[in-house]
């Protein structure tokens, strides 16, 4: 495995309000943009991609420091790439699952 981006999420960004009153937690779809965003830095754009396994393990705080460590997996029989994904906070597990090119 190898370490592919660290993040925070701003307490500004736009998708806490809401989400929850009075104890703000980054939603999935903000971390998993952070995983298609490491995926990308490390090998370029990227058609469109399938989250067939996703599963989340603990919240992530606005502010709270993480990274995406990311796996390379063998590639489908068309072709296509895959990765394995954990998303830690403090070695804390918040996210694991599997992207398919």
């Amino acid at each position: 495995m190898s370490e592919a981006a660290r993040f925070a999420i701003d307490p500004d960004h736009p998708a806490l309000p809401g989400h929850f009153p009075g104890r703000p937690v980054v939603p999935g779809v903000v971390v998993l943009d952070r995983v298609l965003a490491a995926i990308e830095a490390t090998h370029g754009p990227l058609a469109a991609l399938r989250l067939p396994q996703v599963k989340f393990v603990r919240p992530l705080l606005p502010g709270e420091a993480a990274r995406v460590v990311l796996e390379p997996l063998d590639a489908r029989a068309d072709g296509a790439p895959r990765w394995r994904f954990r998303v830690l906070c403090d070695e804390a597990v918040v996210a694991t699952g599997e992207v398919h090119g």
